[in-house]
């Protein structure tokens, strides 16, 4: 499971141009923008894994509480892929068509996006996680034109960790922050780690 906290909105970056919602594939997994009627699956997989779910992304569990928050959760990933604040995948098997998960690009300031994913607890130990980055990571650096990709973890994750390892991020070893920042333990607590476009 990737850690991604959510509190983007000072740092989004405005596009000239709408990429087109269209899917990515590889050789498992279709990777797609979240349809209406995907709302049921969408929020059975958060409601379902929600204590496992909490420490990482606390906002979009806050977000979905119930079916309804789901379907107004999906308007609003369509809404910010217009104006390219936020591309929001849903992660489907293709052989079975079944949903295990999300995977996003948020881009941020001066050519920076962060990658941020979790699956549902049956699809870890797959090679599910690797597989959809290794797609968001070309989507990154490709149709979005990012120029460095930012993945965080918790230090105690390490299979996500190794996830970002296995595609080239590298370890940030001592994360930059301001000195007044409050809550340093928990920073601490979080590794950053970079890949830079070739």
């Amino acid at each position: 499971m990737q850690f991604s906290s959510g509190h983007y909105g000072h740092i989004r970056r405005t596009r000239h141009f709408m990429l087109p919602r269209a899917p990515l594939h590889t050789s498992r997994l279709c990777l797609r923008p979240y349809e209406p009627a995907d709302a049921t699956d969408f929020f059975r997989l958060l409601d379902g894994d929600r204590i496992r779910f909490q420490a990482s992304f606390p906002d979009r569990l806050q977000a979905v509480r119930a079916l309804a928050d789901a379907h107004t959760a999906l308007l609003n990933f369509a809404n910010d892929w217009k104006t390219g604040r936020f591309y929001v995948f849903g992660i489907w098997h293709r052989a079975t068509a079944r949903y295990l998960g999300d995977i996003c690009l948020m881009p941020q300031n001066r050519g920076q996006a962060e990658i941020g994913y979790y699956l549902a607890a049956a699809a870890e130990g797959h090679g599910y996680a690797r597989e959809a980055l290794e797609e968001v990571v070309r989507f990154g650096f490709g149709a979005v034109g990012s120029q460095r990709l930012l993945i965080r973890c918790y230090a105690d994750n390490e299979r996500g960790q190794a996830v970002a390892r296995a595609l080239g991020f590298q370890l940030e070893t001592s994360p930059r922050r301001p000195l007044w920042f409050r809550n340093a333990n928990a920073v601490g607590n979080i590794c950053r780690f970079w890949l830079s476009r070739v």
